[in-house]
């Protein structure tokens, strides 16, 4: 799973890590959902391609791009829904907030390695086809990397606020279906509360630079 997973996160933050916080995230145009991941990203490449902490892999800095200028544009909380399936609604608000701190922290000490290598990739947008009155889309696009050519493409719901990311598919695979097994496993095996143990202590072996691949 690192390996597929290694690009479908580096594309969320730099898709989404926005320049010029609050009024940076103003000027994005989020009712249209083509527009906003094409305008957002071909500024944040710009960003990312001169910022030294999150080339070294900061934690602490990615940490805070992603709470400060990634959130805005996504729901990680109906990623999280979607990834618990049934399991979500069997959960207390608290066990569901525990669950989506630690999947999301997961993720990002997993693949904050990814945004060091951000330096001459390019991105081709496939045509965006979508009805007026659509309420979920997805958005296509191929990552040109050393000469591999790599699938990217994020699906996106229409909220009040406009549109918002929650999956993303690299090479096939949906980064939601990913986690889904392993999750009901995890559930199955000691419920919500295990779940979260289980994120709890990857979080930590991470951090310490003790967990395996």
């Amino acid at each position: 799973m690192k390996k597929f997973f290694l690009y479908p996160l580096f594309a969320m933050f730099v898709s989404f890590a926005g320049l010029g916080g609050t009024a940076f995230a103003q000027t994005v145009d989020t009712s249209n959902p083509d527009a906003m991941i094409k305008t957002v990203t071909q500024q944040v490449l710009d960003q990312l391609k001169t910022d030294k902490s999150i080339q070294a892999g900061d934690v602490n800095k990615i940490t805070q791009l992603v709470n400060e200028k990634i959130l805005p544009y996504t729901d990680f909380r109906r990623t999280t829904q979607l990834a618990m399936g049934r399991n979500w609604r069997t959960a207390s608000p608290q066990q569901q907030q525990q669950v989506i701190d630690q999947f999301k922290m997961l993720l990002i000490r997993t693949y904050s390695g990814a945004l060091a290598q951000v330096r001459d990739q390019q991105i081709q947008y496939k045509p965006f086809r979508a009805n007026p009155d659509d309420t979920d889309v997805v958005v296509r696009s191929t990552v040109l990397n050393n000469g591999q050519q790599i699938e990217l493409d994020y699906r996106l719901y229409k909220t009040a606020q406009g549109w918002r990311v929650y999956d993303i598919n690299v090479l096939g695979a949906w980064l939601i279906q990913a986690y889904q097994q392993q999750f009901q496993e995890k559930i199955q095996q000691g419920g919500v509360d295990g779940l979260i143990q289980f994120l709890t202590q990857r979080n930590q072996q991470l951090a310490s630079g003790k967990a395996t691949s």
